[in-house]
């Protein structure tokens, strides 16, 4: 329903579609989840796209590919990720994307890096 979630990615429509999917798919494997099932209801109501796209009953997983995207600082980058199971049973995942080495997306990647990093104090000025 943000904005600026349909800016950041190239294809709005696949990205929405596999996430409804994966949402549907975590939804069945915890049916008695209250706030799951409140956020699902939620969406329903006030976003016409994703009562459409739930009805359609799509259920998917993705562990792993590539997500073109557009960031407002950094331009389109192509990133690859991997969806890692956390063992245990506390359904966590751990998402990781890398960029291909040597590739516009990988500069831009380490663009987004250095602009999110924290400013670090030189040594003469620590001193």
């Amino acid at each position: 329903m943000d904005e600026r979630y349909r800016a950041l990615y190239t294809d709005w429509h696949d990205e929405a579609h596999l996430a409804v999917a994966s949402l549907r798919l975590i939804a069945g494997r915890h049916p008695d989840d209250r706030r799951l099932t409140e956020l699902v209801g939620q969406l329903a109501v006030q976003c016409d796209e994703f009562a459409s796209r739930w009805a359609r009953h799509p259920v998917r997983t993705c562990t792993s590919g590539v997500k073109q995207l557009r960031h407002p600082l950094v331009g389109t980058m192509d990133l690859s990720f991997e969806n890692l199971v956390i063992p245990g049973s506390s359904g966590r995942r751990l998402i990781a994307y890398t960029a291909e080495p040597g590739s516009p997306s990988e500069a831009a990647l380490r663009l987004l890096g250095s602009a999110a990093a924290p400013e670090v104090e030189s040594t003469s000025a620590a001193v």
